[in-house]
């Protein structure tokens, strides 16, 4: 029924629906276009193609890029050094603090977890990030905390292991020592020094200069030793394993560089935590 009010009839719909019955791809005879952009573009062979050779590229891409990565660091030997769990930490921080009664031996390399004689990166680098707290923790309980001294105290401690690692590189070089010992395996064994460097500021915290300077003793006294036993079978393995005389030349200087290097640790300890301790 037509409204009263409406003054002329509404026929758009009506108008709507023949032309669309006129004009319709299914009334012509012709099938329906794909309304769906995505679906037009995987039907075309030429955008497989492209897809295909796009993943091609990045494949390789990525290869060239772990292969680089892997030239300059090697991410599979890092794995090796970081092979730890707990009973080997608790182990080997023993071994730190009492090395005096211990056995070493060098023998087939392992993983860590497996041989406690051998150099592992886990607890350095724990080591060294309690290390940079418990400064920071000290510098704050004597108001002089400001994070530019605590990067100063970070930054200092990795300028003097990497001078540490160039200049027993350089040694090894000059006195012509063919050791399995790596880069790596230094760095290890020269970051054992901040385990001894964090009990002595700590007991320096506690106690005062007088638990500072009595931990700090024990830790470099054990840390010395430590060094000396270690590194004895990777500088000295070779002498043994040529037969060199104990007392030849260059058995000597592979001594002396032994000892040196261990010599340097507790100067090292106490160069960078005296400060620390007031």
């Amino acid at each position: 029924m037509a409204d009263p009010h409406q003054l002329f009839d509404d026929t758009s719909s009506a108008q709507s629906q023949g032309y669309g019955a006129q004009r319709g791809p299914s009334s012509l005879g012709y099938p329906a276009a794909s309304t769906s952009p995505q679906a037009a573009f995987l039907d075309d062979p030429v955008s497989n193609m492209a897809m295909a050779y796009g993943s091609s590229l990045a494949a390789q891409g990525k290869e060239l890029v772990d292969k680089n990565i892997d030239r300059f660091i090697p991410i599979t030997k890092l794995k090796y050094y970081f092979a730890v769990d707990t009973l080997y930490v608790g182990k080997k921080l023993g071994l730190l603090f009492f090395p005096y009664l211990h056995q070493y031996q060098q023998d087939t390399p392992v993983a860590p977890r497996f041989d406690v004689n051998a150099p592992d990166l886990y607890i350095p680098a724990m080591a060294f990030i309690t290390y940079v707290l418990v400064a920071g923790l000290a510098l704050g309980t004597q108001d002089r905390f400001s994070p530019d001294l605590l990067g100063l105290q970070a930054s200092s401690a990795l300028a003097w292991l990497t001078l540490e690692v160039l200049a027993i590189l350089l040694s090894l070089y000059l006195v012509t020592v063919n050791t399995d010992l790596t880069t790596i395996d230094l760095v290890a064994f020269l970051g054992y020094k901040y385990v001894g460097m964090i009990g002595g500021v700590l007991m320096g915290l506690l106690f005062g200069k007088t638990g500072y300077y009595l931990v700090l003793g024990w830790c470099c006294v054990s840390i010395f030793v430590f060094m000396i036993r270690s590194l004895r079978l990777k500088i000295l393995a070779e002498a043994a394993a040529e037969g060199v005389p104990v007392r030849g030349a260059r058995n000597q200087l592979r001594m002396y560089l032994t000892m040196a290097v261990a010599a340097a640790q507790p100067l090292l300890m106490y160069w960078l935590t005296f400060h620390l301790v007031r």
